[in-house]
């Protein structure tokens, strides 16, 4: 009799235990699947530099087809900063499906003070076209869909956001030209969008007759794809009004620019919030959320 009960107890436990197991290894394969892999690759060799991009994805991004690319690219007024800069924003953006990347630029800063004598913003330029170009080439490798890759960027980032959707001219020797370097769609954070200003001019050096050409503002054309900036209406490094002639030469030439601005903000949109740098805050990259669902970039 003991033994008879024994073996009921077990037959109605065992399904129940055997069930609680697969549900565990489901449960596992689902995080494994979406688990965040953060790898990295050089993106160019110039000179003795081999600029890297980290790339962020989940294998279950890599299992379906025509995925979303974002390529950020750091501020720090194209004399500092570092890609680590947008690696949380990355980590968001790569848990909601899309394949992101954080690019490393040439930066014009030797030793910390002294203007370089051979990297400018123009080389930063060319850096920024270059990584599009990468990004596109290896599409494939990544999922991606070719007419689904957004720039963005804050600050000094951001200009170089837009110079690869709007500067024809400073690409690199080596890039592949028959590779477009154009973004189909932008997202901006305090972006410089006027670079005719003091400290362009300087790093520039004897070169500053050249500051023109990689100024956004000053190479307005229709056809530009959609874009979203995000500005603080007391930022004391890139003055609001700026962006706002920005916006209505946009307009005018038929582009969609939509321009969010914040009252008590500074250049930082996300001061006091160490989540993203102090870059911006979930309340804006909701926003951004909007935006790229609006264009069928998010799901």
């Amino acid at each position: 009799m003991k033994t008879t009960v024994t073996f009921l107890l077990f037959c109605l436990l065992f399904p129940a235990n055997a069930a609680f197991g697969k549900k565990l290894v489901k449960n596992d394969l689902n995080e494994s699947q979406n688990k965040i892999i953060h790898i990295q690759e050089v993106y160019k060799t110039i000179d003795t530099f081999k600029l890297k991009v980290d790339i962020f994805y989940t294998k279950q991004s890599l299992g379906r087809e025509n995925n979303t690319a974002i390529v950020f690219f750091h501020g720090g007024g194209w004399a500092y900063g570092s890609p680590e800069e947008f690696f949380s924003t990355c980590e968001r953006y790569a848990a909601m499906g899309i394949v992101t990347f954080s690019v490393q630029y040439r930066l014009s800063i030797e030793n910390g003070a002294t203007p370089s004598k051979t990297i400018s913003p123009i080389e930063c330029v060319m850096d920024a076209k270059s990584a599009i170009r990468w990004v596109r080439e290896n599409s494939e490798k990544y999922h991606i869909d070719k007419s689904k890759i957004v720039a963005s960027g804050q600050s000094a980032g951001g200009h170089l956001a837009l110079c690869t959707a709007m500067i024809d001219n400073h690409n690199e020797k080596s890039d592949n030209l028959r590779i477009s370097s154009r973004p189909d769609a932008l997202l901006l954070f305090s972006s410089c969008v006027n670079a005719v200003e003091g400290w362009c001019d300087r790093l520039l050096a004897d070169r500053r007759d050249k500051i023109w050409s990689i100024s956004p503002a000053h190479n307005m054309k229709k056809g530009l794809p959609p874009m979203i900036e995000f500005h603080g209406i007391d930022d004391e490094q890139v003055p609001k009004w700026t962006v706002q002639f920005f916006e209505i030469a946009m307009k005018k030439e038929g582009n969609y620019f939509e321009l969010h601005t914040y009252e008590g903000r500074k250049h930082y949109l996300g001061n006091g919030n160490p989540k993203y740098s102090r870059y911006f805050d979930d309340e804006i990259l909701n926003l951004a959320d909007e935006f790229l669902r609006k264009f069928k970039f998010l799901n």
